[in-house]
């Protein structure tokens, strides 16, 4: 249903440190680098397709994030949620709420963070034991 997400930033290069960290331990590389912009998917041996894409504005105006917009990312289990929300915090990302129940009747745990431009995410990881 959706071909790809991008999100806009005023400084690629330290985006790039950031994701880079983040999408390591889910198993996301970058797969597309046009210069203007850079993309990310999962590992492929030809290049893989890019799924999300850091970029500034094309109109050269300034990046920013939108406001009550999330990209969320599964997580395969609990530990990685919680390495991953540690990994975005050490690379300039913001934090948003500590991995957690949001809902005491729910088996999934969520974490969020902002990006180094303000971008929100959120990281999830469903079926979590009590």
């Amino acid at each position: 249903m959706i071909g790809y997400l991008m999100v806009g930033t005023n400084d690629l290069t330290r985006s790039l440190a950031f994701y880079d960290a983040v999408f390591a331990p889910l198993g996301f590389e970058q797969t597309d680098d046009s210069g203007r912009y850079v993309g990310y998917g999962p590992p492929s041996d030809g290049g893989g397709e890019s799924v999300f894409y850091v970029t500034g504005p094309y109109d050269g105006r300034e990046a920013t994030a939108g406001n009550g917009t999330m990209i969320a990312f599964p997580t395969p289990s609990m530990a990685m949620l919680e390495r991953v929300y540690r990994i975005a915090l050490e690379s300039g990302g913001i934090d948003e709420g500590a991995p957690g129940r949001r809902l005491d009747n729910s088996a999934t745990h969520y974490a969020y963070v902002r990006d180094p431009d303000g971008n929100k995410l959120a990281f999830y990881c469903d079926n979590v034991d009590a």
